[in-house]
């Protein structure tokens, strides 16, 4: 089994575990996504981590 499908059951299982929990959880379904896609496809999530970096870092320059 795959080690991010198992994050994703786990996920599911918490959620489940409290009848009176809201159905929708978008943050941790977003969470949960980048870090399986990140685990499949590192080099990919690194490059976005670096470009999203430097663009922050140049719009943001204290100088």
């Amino acid at each position: 089994m795959n080690p991010a499908q198992s994050q994703f059951e786990s996920g599911q299982q918490r959620r489940e575990a409290s009848p009176y929990a809201p159905q929708f959880h978008p943050s941790e379904d977003i969470l949960d996504y980048l870090r399986a896609y990140a685990r499949e496809k590192p080099e990919v999530a690194a490059l976005w981590c670096f470009g999203i970096g430097f663009v922050l870092g140049w719009k943001l320059k204290p100088w």
